[in-house]
């Protein structure tokens, strides 16, 4: 192993940050529990008015492809916390994390199959597999390789988008995939289950596509960070904070509205490929501007309250993951409310700040009674292959 090793001390603004990333994902993953039309390439024809428009154009800009990057980052730094647990311990790391993917694949698959087939622990699961057998790598080796993915695949699908323009896009095809998740939504829970299912494998394989190399990438970025011990100093990134935001933050928003404006207004085709590519290349930095201003925050006046509250989520955050999909299938699915395509999208927003709120809470109301989340429980078990403690003495 190269570099320093974490303290054993948890680092709270480390959970605060994956607290602060899983209210993203959740404004993401509610369009795409609401709309039926959501990633199909197509307009939507149920969020089509002006003020839908405004909406959809704000979340792809400032959250869509930018939180899930958050929250790979956060997973490669993690990595180094574990390899430091293991350490300290006296127990072999690999055959740990080893157990620890593959309990994280089993929760990934029965996320997907039974909640929300756009799940990405799966993703995770063999990507952290990639980032075990790069364990030993130098945290400048890291970065040039994660840098490296990010501009490839970036470059890739810009190059890709121009290409099927300039031959006539043949990528343009209208896919309207609303009537099957209408049609399971609102007949019951066993439809749901069997759209769920029926849909797991070709959506991995499209996540894999536009999500993996980026979420590798961030991995790697994490884990040169936590090898270098970069969030447990005082104030790890007040050297490069102003230069990075004034450079990251104003090309991450043009990148992402411009991804935001063809995405809502000219979805599918050559054009729309491109604009995905920008924002490939754009979304880093303004995923790096994100922390570093929810950093500052956690260091400036005020900071220590915000850093109380969310923490306590993002601790819970594989059970607070997995809660968002049972809340948002409770709401828009047939196993519950069946609200697809009929809550109007200011009270989507609504409905997000009030589960994000309710997982505040009940995640400090747990962690005060009990040492873990109820999956984190299992997935120590797992790792460690022995029970550990289920309630605080």
């Amino acid at each position: 192993m190269t570099g320093p090793l974490p303290p054993a001390t948890r680092l709270h603004t480390v959970d605060a940050l994956r607290g602060f990333a899983l209210l993203g994902i959740l404004a993401v993953n509610v369009w795409a529990f609401a709309d039926p039309m959501y990633g199909t390439g197509a307009t939507s024809l149920f969020y089509a008015s002006p003020l839908d428009h405004v909406l959809r154009v704000l979340t792809s800009t400032l959250v869509e492809t930018k939180f899930y990057l958050l929250f790979s980052f956060l997973f490669g730094y993690s990595f180094t916390l574990q390899m430091a647990s293991a350490e300290r311990a006296g127990a072999a790391f690999v055959p740990r994390m080893l157990r620890r993917q593959l309990g994280l694949l089993v929760l990934g698959v029965l996320h997907g199959v039974l909640l929300f087939h756009g799940e990405i622990l799966t993703i995770y699961a063999v990507l952290g597999l990639v980032l075990l057998a790069a364990h030993r790598v130098r945290p400048k080796t890291a970065v040039l390789i994660a840098c490296t993915l990010l501009l490839t695949t970036g470059t890739l699908f810009v190059v890709a988008g121009a290409l099927a323009i300039s031959t006539g896009d043949p990528f343009d095809t209208v896919i309207t995939a609303s009537d099957p998740a209408l049609t399971a939504y609102r007949n019951g829970p066993l439809a749901t289950l069997a759209y769920h299912a029926s849909r797991f494998v070709p959506t991995q394989v499209f996540l894999w596509i536009i999500q993996g190399p980026s979420a590798l990438a961030m991995f790697l970025l994490g884990f040169a960070a936590g090898r270098q011990q970069l969030l447990s100093a005082p104030d790890p990134v007040q050297p490069y904070a102003r230069r990075l935001l004034a450079i990251g933050l104003p090309i991450g928003l043009l990148g992402g509205l411009f991804y935001g404006l063809v995405e809502t207004f000219i979805p599918g085709g050559g054009l729309e490929l491109l604009a995905f590519g920008i924002g490939q290349l754009s979304a880093p930095l303004l995923t790096a501007s994100y922390g570093l201003l929810m950093l500052r925050l956690f260091r400036g006046a005020g900071g220590e309250p915000l850093v109380r509250h969310l923490a306590p989520l993002g601790r819970m955050s594989l059970s607070n993951y997995v809660l968002q999909s049972v809340a948002l299938g409770l709401l828009f699915s047939g196993y519950g409310g069946a609200l697809i395509a009929e809550m109007p999208s200011p009270l989507l927003l609504v409905s997000v700040l009030v589960i994000f709120t309710v997982q505040l809470r009940l995640s400090t109301w747990w962690l005060a009674r009990h040492p873990y989340g109820p999956l984190e429980w299992l997935l120590r078990a797992v790792t460690l292959r022995q029970v550990p403690a289920w309630r605080r003495a």
